[in-house]
């Protein structure tokens, strides 16, 4: 397989806070070329916020290149903040920023938590896409739910007593209910262990070989805090969608060129799922990464999302 590096690093050519109402703001930047092929990058989470490099798997010298941080995250405003703060809100805002660009469309890339948000995004404004590239399906079902909080134990068994060990023995039995009360507590010293030992159960399923780094960057105070408090939010209201929806959903956007980018070895958004979205749309291209897990930094998942981006140059 031919490997495809990520492009160099390149700095933002503007950006702002967009004021989409209900006391939010979003952050967002443009880099790459202003008169270029717009891409829009969602990252995961929920909560986790953009960082510079998600910029570099796109070639900044064919794409206008738009990251924004949802509600809740990263640069937005107010932090960790889950009032008015649902999958319609963060579709209303990605439409409110396309506007404020000027964008008649963009393709939509987007990994974990960003698959989810691609899908749905793309399903209510199909003629707002122009492609979607999506790594590491999550569908919000229930057994994904469940898989998150109690089958991922079976491969990390040690992670999880320390995920669970981090609550009263009372709520051991409720993982995401007593992850709440310590999450969305006001007082930082009870919130922010929370929120830290959260993202090192995340970060420690991310990659296939353990990646300290990984841990490091979902654990620092912002990214922890946003991640957790989002995941309980959004996994307590079942992402705010019917069960299944988004496969039922799939001929709105049958039409539109994708491609899937499923890590084998992914244990926070196992195979399955892309399985089986794989199955609803047969259109899309499958790429199964052999020697990959959850992250898109992984070199195999890497390779695969950049050659992605890189083809559809043409269109």
């Amino acid at each position: 397989m031919t490997d495809h590096p990520l492009y160099p690093e390149t700095a933002p050519n503007t950006h702002g806070h967009l004021d989409v109402g209900d006391g939010h703001r979003i952050y967002w930047e443009e880099s790459g070329n202003p008169q270029g092929s717009p891409v829009v990058f969602l990252h995961g989470g929920p909560g986790t916020g953009c960082q510079p490099v998600h910029r570099r798997f796109f070639d900044p010298a064919h794409y206008r290149i738009v990251l924004l941080d949802q509600r809740g995250s990263g640069r937005s405003t107010p932090l960790g903040d889950v009032s008015a703060n649902t999958t319609a809100h963060l579709i209303a805002d990605l439409e409110a920023l396309r506007r404020l660009l000027g964008i008649d469309s963009w393709h939509v890339f987007g990994g974990s938590w960003g698959s989810t948000l691609g899908l749905a995004y793309a399903q209510a404004h199909p003629e707002a896409v122009k492609s979607l590239t999506l790594r590491g399906i999550f569908l919000f079902r229930q057994r994904e739910v469940d898989w998150y909080f109690r089958g991922l134990r079976r491969f990390l068994p040690e992670a999880w007593r320390a995920f669970a060990g981090h609550l009263p023995p009372e709520d051991r039995d409720d993982v995401l209910a007593g992850y709440a009360k310590l999450v969305m507590n006001p007082d930082p010293a009870v919130h922010m262990p929370a929120a830290r030992a959260w993202g090192a159960y995340e970060g420690g399923g991310a990659t296939l070989l353990p990646s300290p780094e990984t841990v490091a960057g979902l654990t620092d105070d912002v990214t922890a805090l946003g991640l957790a408090r989002m995941n309980v939010h959004y996994m307590s209201a079942r992402g705010f969608f019917p069960e299944g929806a988004l496969l039922d959903n799939i001929d709105r956007i049958r039409h539109i060129p994708g491609t899937i980018v499923q890590g084998r070895y992914d244990l926070i958004c196992p195979i399955a799922s892309a399985d089986d979205l794989a199955r609803a749309w047969p259109e899309a291209r499958y790429v199964i990464i052999p020697d990959a897990g959850h992250s898109a930094f992984e070199p195999g998942t890497r390779s695969a999302l950049v050659a992605a981006m890189d083809r559809y140059r043409s269109l």
